[in-house]
């Protein structure tokens, strides 16, 4: 039987969401990663999440049962520094709005970082921190409004967590640029280009599929590389984000968790879903046990062909009904 992963040498996860919630592990995700490793494929983490080093990284995926390395683990702090380091003379100054991950990796790339804007910094990067103040906020603000380059981590603007969705980074960039009208940050993120080609330089890798649960940062990163990817349902988006999807953030496939990689596609069926006078309808099957994640991925094909003929569906029913009598996709 062939599996989705059948076709690529290597898999590139996002973390947050995909292999881990807040302090805990997303549900077989080590066991995913462990018979991935068995067929030979080249493992790589990728996270838009800048406050963790990747040694502090690999610490917590070793703690959840998934052996990894700091080389294994590739950050937004790594790319935006190494963007930042190829936009900037040696030895520039830097004002870092972050943690401590980040202000040694602007340093490692031979930038000078510095607190405050008094210091006349060259660049700005801002990166998430769980300790953000708003005198960090308003430190870096100050400096761009007096000419200081402007970089971000990523654009997340939530993070999945083991209690909920929480602010991201995204949301803080959000409320710096309310006071620098016209000016957006320089991004190194997905879905922007410089996080996922760092990922695929280090892994070598030919032929790499990326696993994400967000669309408009994992799966819109991939495509923007040219990468197939898979949308899991284990962390921040879910199926009214995915029937809502424009082209850029359509995935190749889609799955309840990374352990999709390691089973067969899943397939649209158009006997399972029904359109009646513009609305979407999960078609009652008959008993024929079709997957709630066959349903899904029917309907999405049905709601992106509608949208991109201009004629966009009503997806609401078919959302509330979790694709049939109430079932949601809580197992393969």
């Amino acid at each position: 039987m062939t599996a989705v992963i059948d076709g690529y040498d290597a898999a590139l996860f996002d973390l947050d969401g995909v292999v881990y919630l807040g302090p805990d592990a997303v549900p077989g995700a080590a066991d995913g990663i462990r018979g991935l490793r068995e067929r030979g494929v080249q493992v790589g983490f990728v996270t838009n999440n800048a406050a963790r080093s990747p040694n502090e990284v690999a610490d917590h995926l070793d703690e959840l049962g998934i052996p990894a390395t700091p080389s294994d683990v590739v950050t937004s702090s790594q790319a935006v520094a190494r963007l930042m380091a190829h936009d900037l003379p040696a030895g520039s100054h830097v004002l870092v709005a972050g943690t401590q991950a980040l202000v040694e990796e602007v340093r490692r790339v031979g930038l000078v970082p510095v607190p405050d804007s008094m210091s006349k910094p060259a660049a700005v990067v801002v990166g998430f921190s769980p300790t953000m103040t708003w005198d960090e906020l308003n430190e870096a603000a100050y400096a761009v409004q007096h000419g200081a380059v402007w970089y971000g981590c990523n654009p997340d603007r939530t993070r999945p967590t083991n209690r909920g969705l929480a602010i991201g980074l995204g949301t803080m960039l959000d409320t710096l640029g309310e006071v620098l009208p016209g000016q957006r940050p320089i991004l190194a993120g997905k879905p922007y280009r410089p996080l996922l080609d760092e990922t695929v330089r280090r892994l070598s890798a030919t032929r790499p599929i990326f696993v994400g649960d967000r669309l408009d940062t994992d799966i819109e990163g991939a495509n923007v590389v040219g990468m197939d990817s898979l949308f899991v349902l284990s962390g921040s988006h879910g199926w009214a984000d995915l029937l809502a999807a424009p082209p850029a953030q359509r995935p190749t496939f889609v799955a309840v968790d990374l352990g999709g990689l390691l089973l067969p596609p899943v397939t649209a069926a158009n006997d399972c879903v029904a359109v009646v006078d513009g609305v979407l309808l999960p078609h009652d099957d008959g008993g024929s046990g079709v997957s709630c994640l066959t349903r899904l991925w029917t309907g999405a094909q049905l709601a992106w062909r509608a949208a991109d003929l201009g004629a966009p569906l009503d997806v609401s029913a078919f959302v509330a009904s979790g694709g049939g009598a109430g079932r949601i996709c809580a197992s393969r």
